[in-house]
């Protein structure tokens, strides 16, 4: 109503992201902004290939795990302590929506992948996040997903 950006959280709600997008842009007023600008956010790990994209998410399940039980966030696991303390069943099923919703493999798998999560929710930006135990990867997975991003951009720019 007041003409802002939206932010969809598709990483931690994805089963609502169409509906609220679609809100947002059926109550959308002209304000601070003339038109809808939706901003899509996702949760994102790219390696060089995707077995070591799968390794570097391996705690994820513990992680989101710590949040949605309400002791809080934990240290994000190693591989290493994720499978010494793996989920129980019902721990498993409570944050299974966020495991599928993740976008984990090589860049060329991940940025497919995002560019459908643009294409359907209309997305004007994708807001990228990586969580991983080691700073350097998290640095590497943003290195790799923006290189192939360039590439693409640059490859559309050739053929237009």
């Amino acid at each position: 109503m007041l003409g802002l950006p939206y932010g969809a959280n598709y990483h931690s709600t994805p089963g609502t992201v169409l509906a609220s997008v679609e809100a947002y842009r059926a109550a959308f007023r002209p304000g601070v902004l003339d038109e809808p600008y939706v901003i899509v956010s996702a949760d994102v790990v790219v390696g060089r290939s995707t077995a070591e994209a799968e390794e570097l998410a391996h705690g994820y399940g513990q992680w989101v795990r710590s949040i949605r039980s309400g002791i809080g966030a934990i240290a994000y696991p190693t591989p290493d302590e994720a499978r010494a303390t793996p989920l129980d069943a019902a721990a498993a099923a409570s944050v299974r929506d966020r495991i599928a919703a993740r976008f984990v493999g090589d860049a060329g798998h991940v940025a497919d992948r995002l560019e459908v999560l643009r294409r359907v929710t209309g997305a004007d930006e994708l807001l990228v996040t990586t969580i991983t135990h080691e700073h350097a990867a998290r640095v590497r997975s943003y290195e790799l997903l923006a290189a192939e991003w360039a590439r693409r951009t640059a490859e559309a720019v050739v053929v237009a």
